[in-house]
């Protein structure tokens, strides 16, 4: 009996396995994309949104070559073609489904910066139930006939190790040179697909462009722009027209700030003002809000990335990069003037780096969990009932001071109303279905939602409360970080038919705008001779400082001289490229002419002081500020 045999497989030609690998890629861009579109909701169906980017060359191409040259790396290297289609599955399939639930959970999309925070997302994500979705499902069922396919049709190839390895070194070579197309302004422009997107909304903006080439567009973001020295120059010239200025010894309150998390006023929205309950647990902020000057903040995050919010307060910049290195911030100003410098937030350090960044920032001390906050909040509840815990501290720590210590600057990030929220019904929850018309699970989410918040708004009133009873002077600010998550893809927003159209000024402010108040005790009121009281306007968070040294009447660093005056030509300047010039809402290519060439001088002193700034105040050994002195003479506005 003979024995069988089994047929070894043919090696394909040159030209079947170079279609098939193009094909293979071809899929996994599909993958993506169809990932990318679903992310945002649209009257347009899906598949017309996904054949409105494959009618872009540019998209097609762009979004193509990253697949290409991971699965071409994979079949060099193993001479497998399942094993390359594999090695660009995984991580295309990684960034698809990451941005979906990124977007879902928080509005925004997955960049390269993310990448830094795989640790704090990982504690984000852990909190929050993730959905089944059948586009991931579906996803991954492709994935798996691909590479099975991929199996099926090219077997091993038999390449000598010579030719593989040169193949290798090509795609590694290929890496550097197709990087500007991905980063670089042509390509963006050529890849514009605005037709079912919403101007300012960046997780339609990504989508439309295509996940692959959208995400690579962010690796900027890891970086500090490198200003050129014709930049360095303008910037040194505008920002010379000014001069820092100190703060008078007379009048160094102690400054304490506290950023809220998720905090906002849900009667901004006429259909929860109407609802009597709610109504009525805000009414304690609004009689807060009548002794304090208060306002809103349009922020540039919305569900989480509380540290853009912090650190746009802090620093001041607009835009900025990781604060890897120490740069020049309000922080340090502060220090400059002699006040001591502390930072404190009942969560774990480890979250978004804030030990070391906090250094970077110029705080003298940073306290977490790590440092006390454990022994006084467990911080597994922390972020149901951790406020009063904090204020205490805040008002122990002021209480402690004797009148030959430095003034003191204190800033704290609180952990009190942390999403998600549950759907759940509980005694005592402030809405029901019955009642509202509205579903079970709405009425979950914002009662558990507005349980903590009200707790919130008694800290606040407590804390201004026993500030008052102190005789040392005390200015505070409150504000929020950002509006709360509210279900995922925004689903009780969307019961409500809150407007979150990102194209329109009222869909703008709804998505974005939370509180803030500016509050001094009566020993500080005779200290500044202000009175602290007042409507406030309406600004971008790095604009915060600049107003809180306003009501102190005080003029500040030179930074933010020219930040006043920018402000006086528009308040916003939102990361998403929206801005408010005489009260109208623009993009930016609709700002007009003189406007837009301020905004582009404002920004070069941004890039310049934040990579440039604390070098120069080191090299001229400046006691009296942290940035450099200029001439002085009043700036030009258009």
């Amino acid at each position: 009996m003979s024995k069988s045999r089994l047929k070894k497989p043919q090696p394909r030609s040159a030209v079947f396995t170079a279609v098939t690998l193009l094909l293979l890629a071809a899929a996994l861009e599909g993958v993506a994309l169809w990932l990318g579109v679903v992310t945002y909701a649209s009257a347009v169906p899906t598949d017309i949104k996904l054949l409105y980017c494959l009618r872009k060359p540019a998209i097609v191409a762009l979004n193509l070559i990253p697949p290409l040259l991971l699965l071409l790396v994979g079949w060099l290297a193993t001479r497998r073609a399942w094993a390359g289609c594999l090695l660009a599955a995984l991580p295309t399939l990684a960034l698809g489904v990451s941005n979906l639930y990124k977007v879902a959970l928080r509005g925004d999309p997955v960049t390269v910066s993310d990448l830094r925070l795989l640790r704090t997302a990982g504690g984000i994500v852990t909190r929050y139930q993730l959905t089944r979705n059948d586009s991931v499902i579906g996803a991954v069922v492709v994935v798996v006939a691909l590479t099975a396919l991929s199996r099926l049709l090219l077997p091993p190839a038999p390449m000598a190790a010579r030719s593989r390895l040169i193949g290798l070194l090509a795609c590694c070579a290929a890496v550097p040179l197709l990087l500007p197309f991905y980063v670089g302004d042509v390509s963006y422009a050529l890849t514009e697909n605005n037709d079912f997107v919403a101007e300012f909304a960046d997780s339609e903006l990504y989508a439309s462009r295509g996940t692959w080439y959208s995400f690579l567009h962010t690796a900027p973001d890891l970086f500090s722009a490198i200003p050129s020295k014709a930049m360095r120059r303008s910037a040194e010239r505008t920002l010379s027209r000014y001069e820092d200025a100190d703060i008078p010894e007379e009048q160094k309150v102690q400054v304490v700030g506290v950023m809220l998390e998720a905090f906002c006023d849900l009667t901004d929205y006429p259909v929860l003002a109407s609802n009597e309950t709610v109504a009525a647990l805000y009414e304690p902020l609004h009689e807060l809000e009548q002794r304090c000057v208060s306002g809103r903040i349009i922020t540039n995050i919305f569900a989480g990335g509380t540290v853009e919010s912090e650190w746009n307060f802090l620093t001041g910049y607009s835009h900025h990069g990781e604060f890897t290195v120490p740069v020049d911030t309000y922080v340090r100003y502060f220090k400059a003037q002699g006040y001591d410098a502390v930072f404190q937030h009942p969560g774990y350090s480890w979250f978004y780096d804030r030990r070391v960044i906090n250094e970077n920032l110029g705080f003298d001390r940073s306290v977490f969990t790590e440092d006390g906050f454990g022994e006084l909040v467990d911080p597994d509840l922390a972020p149901y009932r951790s406020d009063g815990v904090l204020f205490d501290y805040l008002l122990r720590s002021l209480d402690g001071r004797r009148s030959a210590d430095a003034p003191l600057f204190s800033f704290s990030v609180t952990y009190q109303n942390h999403g998600p929220y549950s759907e759940s019904d509980f005694d005592g929850a402030a809405l029901k279905p019955a009642e509202t018309g509205w579903t079970a699970e709405t009425c979950g989410i914002l009662s558990h939602y507005l349980y903590g918040v009200e707790n919130t708004i008694e800290e606040l009133r407590r804390f201004t409360d026993e500030l008052d009873k102190r005789e040392a002077p005390v200015v505070a600010v409150f504000f929020g970080d950002h509006k709360p998550w509210l279900g995922n893809q925004k689903s009780v927003y969307n019961e409500l038919k809150v407007n979150m159209d990102l194209s329109t000024e009222e869909g703008l402010r709804n998505f974005y705008a939370t509180p803030y108040l500016i509050y001094a005790n009566r020993a500080a009121k005779r200290v500044l001779g202000q009175d602290f009281t007042g409507k406030g306007d309406d600004f971008s968070p790095c604009l915060l400082m600049e107003e809180l040294f306003d009501r102190c009447g005080w003029k500040g660093p030179a930074f933010m001289q020219l930040a006043r005056d920018m402000r006086a030509v528009t308040p916003l300047l939102h990361v998403r490229g929206a801005f408010l010039v005489d009260g109208q809402f623009l993009a930016k290519h609709e700002l007009p002419e003189d406007v837009l060439d301020y905004y582009l001088k404002y920004r070069e002193v941004e890039e310049w002081r934040e990579r440039y700034a604390l070098e120069q105040t080191e090299e001229t050994d400046s006691v009296s500020s942290v940035c450099f002195v200029g001439a002085g003479c009043p700036p030009c506005l258009p």
